[in-house]
């Protein structure tokens, strides 16, 4: 599989685009494993994000009951469909995810579980996750290879400096955790950065009660506006609240939250509580 990568990046000429973030993985054993991650079955449907040429396309439909590989670049389809010309549960679509509605992709009821896998472009990792987050659909489990960094960031715990906007996202919809880590001569080209596989699992119901979840995010991503400002400051500076220092700090007595911690420092449940709180004061 991974020479056949090389050779059918050779026999259709491709050049891999910058722009598009394309690095393929072109060692087997990687392929396996993030397959074995997605407990790939026989009634699952994988809708794989980024196939490339088809290399982790092949290792999903020997598995699956249905794989729809959605690939943005026209240039590789040619190549795609060689690489997958033996299986009939395959389909391309040649669209950018982001464009995607995924309901739209299959028949509901058909399979027990939907999951996503991907090798994502690292320049648009972030977008992609929430875009599949925060739209209503019925993806079960998301498997990703991402830059090592954001791995870190999703699976952050409070406190933490890697603990942020995305980690509260991220933890909000799914119980995040890293599967293993992937070294940059795994791939074609050669990424600069190392990569990590990160499973998520999806909550069927959120961690947290909230009033308002778009208020609950805008709190959020307030009090990691600016990390060296204490919460007070930067909830002062979020222009949707306005409230006084002292009205914000009042809350976080209520809720006995040091009036001087800064976000990084809350869990997601004192975030749902705060944004409760603020929701309904303001």
């Amino acid at each position: 599989m991974g020479g056949n990568t090389k050779k059918l990046i050779q026999k259709y000429n491709l050049k891999l685009t910058k722009s598009l973030g394309q690095n393929f993985l072109t060692d087997d054993n990687v392929v396996k494993k993030i397959v074995d991650v997605a407990n790939v079955s026989d009634n699952d449907l994988v809708i794989e994000i980024g196939p490339g040429v088809g290399s982790m396309t092949t290792e999903l439909a020997k598995r699956a009951k249905k794989v729809i590989a959605v690939e943005i670049d026209k240039r590789l389809i040619p190549a795609l469909q060689e690489n997958l010309c033996e299986f009939s549960n395959v389909d391309i679509v040649n669209k950018d995810i982001m464009d995607v509605n995924i309901n739209e992709l299959y028949d509901k009821g058909q399979y027990g579980s939907i999951k996503v896998v991907a090798n994502l472009p690292y320049y648009i990792t972030t977008p992609i996750i929430m875009k599949l987050l925060e739209e209503e659909n019925d993806i079960n489990l998301m498997v990703f290879m991402v830059q090592k960094e954001v791995a870190q960031r999703m699976t952050a715990a409070p406190g933490k400096k890697d603990y942020g906007a995305l980690s509260v996202a991220v933890q909000y919809y799914t119980k995040p955790e890293k599967a293993f880590d992937v070294p940059p001569h795994c791939f074609v080209p050669q990424p600069e950065v190392d990569s990590t596989v990160v499973k998520l699992n999806v909550n069927e119901a959120p961690p947290v009660q909230l009033i308002n979840r778009d208020f609950f995010f805008k709190v959020v991503k307030a009090a990691f506006g600016q990390r060296r400002k204490t919460l007070v400051n930067a909830l002062h500076n979020f222009k949707v609240l306005e409230k006084t220092k002292e009205e914000i700090k009042e809350i976080l007595n209520q809720l006995g939250i040091d009036e001087n911690a800064r976000g990084e420092t809350l869990s997601i449940s004192q975030f749902a509580q705060l944004s409760n709180l603020l929701f309904k004061s303001s």
